[in-house]
């Protein structure tokens, strides 16, 4: 039986990602498959936040196409160019990016109108790859802050050991 996924949306956020960390290293332990990894950790990060939507978009064709995965939550955009909204922002540019507002950020896709804040963290493979996007949206403004950068920064490094084997288009 798999461990409870606890509710960490009042606990510090330092403290949170520990737990999910470590949930994370005994859920996965063993594996090297890059959609199971970014199921366990959709799960675990909507379940334990109550996050409007987290999931991944998989890069498809590269430098030009993410593509919907593995996510928890409402229906979510089914493609996103490269360079377009926060997600294809954060894949051209491989960077982490934290939008308080998802209102003044020119370009945003709005896949739900209750999204308020979004954060999309880079994916990459152990010969650093860019994989996909991680994309974690709230209803709530400004819910997102370095120590969230950090934490899911953390979690993502798993997939630099994970075996990845691209969908064909």
């Amino acid at each position: 039986m798999e461990p409870v996924i606890p509710d960490l949306r009042a606990a510090p956020r330092t403290l949170a990602y520990a737990k999910l960390l470590e949930m994370q290293a005994l859920l996965l332990d063993g594996s090297d498959d890059t959609i199971a990894g970014m199921a366990t950790v959709s799960a675990l990060l909507h379940h334990a936040f109550g996050h409007l939507w987290t999931g991944f978009y998989r890069v498809v064709e590269p430098g030009q196409l993410l593509r919907v995965g593995p996510y928890q939550g409402s229906l979510g955009c089914q493609e996103i160019a490269f360079g377009r909204g926060v997600c294809g922002t954060a894949a051209s540019e491989r960077r982490t990016v934290v939008v308080a507002d998802v209102h003044d950020f020119t370009g945003h896709i709005s896949c739900d109108p209750r999204s308020r804040s979004e954060i999309v963290v880079p994916v990459f493979d152990a010969s650093g790859v860019l994989i996909a996007v991680l994309d974690i949206d709230s209803s709530v403004p400004a819910a997102f802050g370095e120590a969230d950068r950090d934490g899911l920064e953390k979690l993502v490094a798993w997939f630099a050991r994970a075996t990845y084997v691209p969908v064909p288009v």
